[in-house]
């Protein structure tokens, strides 16, 4: 048996001092560790409280409460009225709101927006998101049998159609329609933080695989006038894209191209690819063949560029180990890889120059760049 090292026996040590009730005691009262006490036992039961502060968020969300303060601050009455809950209820919520910083009191009796309501409420992907939650909570209402089962089979797996089933392709508007909502009120996100730190300016043609309904590149279009740009997607999503950029007036250098990359070729005369938030949604076998598919339909020295939550970076630890983690066990396939996993996967596939771009925000998604080096031999 190895003998433990002396980090791990210092560990030690420190477990037993702090499940002491008799030290957890006195570092309560003593006046130089009183206030670190108070925050540990603070964060302690808010790990305890996390599901009733996500039902307490669910609810002003579903009531559009956050756009009811917006528009101007109002009594609990009014809100009663216009949310249609009994006062007492109105008034415990609004209790509630306040102390999760997302409602503030005003002058006169009236509520309004606390300050991560008011950010909230500039932000429709992040309360889409909210709602949308309400299947994962029904799909960890037993955490145990998550861990314990196969993978999918809740609400999630059900609610990704293209999951489901070996011909995605063949998936209608009504099955596809409801994810590609969500997924477009989120672009913005992405967009923003791929074109702080990229820009689309040398290229001639964007192809976006996976591109939803075309918000992803209908920024990038608006930033880049004189980049072509090709959707490719599921068809009955890229019949919503092409919508999307006959509306926005993009029609004359935007087109929508439907079909799946599990068993179509991808379109060609791009000399950029992107993919955004596609690699973390499916696993390494699928991984591979869309990266090689990829390399093979760029030219020599074309580039790719994947934009999606990174697992081991700084400050995003519990977002890639908790909750994506979790997420993606729910919905049946994919993970949050490490930088060094996907720049694995992308020199596997024959990519060189693989770069990691720092963001302002990684919590939403990080940016890699790769380039297909001249006289690479296309895989089959």
């Amino acid at each position: 048996m190895n003998s433990l090292s002396l980090r791990d026996r210092l560990l030690g040590w420190r477990d037993s001092v702090l499940s002491n009730p008799r030290f957890q005691r006195f570092a309560a009262v003593f006046p130089l560790t009183r206030r670190v006490a108070r925050r540990r036992a603070g964060a302690m039961f808010d790990l305890i409280a996390g599901f009733v502060y996500s039902q307490i968020l669910l609810a002003c969300v579903q009531l559009r409460l956050f756009d009811l303060l917006a528009a101007r601050p109002a009594t609990v009455d009014e809100l009663s009225a216009r949310c249609e809950l009994p006062r007492e209820s109105m008034q415990m919520l609004l209790d509630a709101a306040i102390a999760l910083k997302l409602v503030q009191p005003r002058s006169g009796g009236r509520y309004g927006l606390g300050q991560l309501g008011a950010e909230l409420c500039g932000n429709q992907g992040v309360l889409a998101l909210v709602e949308h939650h309400a299947m994962l909570y029904s799909d960890l209402a037993d955490p145990l049998a998550l861990l314990r089962g196969p993978r999918g089979g809740g609400e999630l797996a059900a609610y990704w159609a293209y999951v489901r089933g070996e011909r995605p392709a063949e998936l209608g508007a009504e099955q596809v329609s409801s994810y590609t909502a969500l997924m477009a009120a989120s672009q913005p996100m992405i967009a923003r933080e791929v074109l702080h730190v990229f820009s689309f300016r040398p290229h001639r043609c964007l192809l976006d695989i996976g591109g939803g309904d075309g918000s992803f590149l209908s920024a990038v279009a608006a930033e880049t006038p004189g980049l072509r740009c090709i959707l490719f997607d599921l068809p009955a999503v890229a019949a919503k894209a092409a919508e999307r950029f006959q509306s926005g007036g993009l029609a004359g250098r935007a087109t929508a191209v439907g079909g799946s990359f599990r068993t179509d070729p991808l379109p060609e005369g791009a000399d950029i690819i992107s993919l955004v938030r596609v690699i973390h949604d499916h696993d390494d076998e699928v991984v591979v063949e869309l990266l090689r598919a990829v390399l093979n339909a760029l030219p020599d020295q074309g580039k790719l560029l994947v934009a999606e939550p990174i697992a081991g970076l700084p400050g995003t630890e519990a977002i890639s180990d908790a909750y994506f983690a979790f997420y993606l066990r729910a919905m049946g396939t994919g993970k949050a890889r490490t930088f060094e996993r996907l720049r694995t996967l992308l020199e596997a596939a024959g990519f060189a120059q693989i770069e990691l771009h720092a963001v302002p925000m990684p919590l939403v998604a990080s940016v890699i760049t790769a380039i297909k080096p001249s006289k690479c031999v296309n895989l089959a």
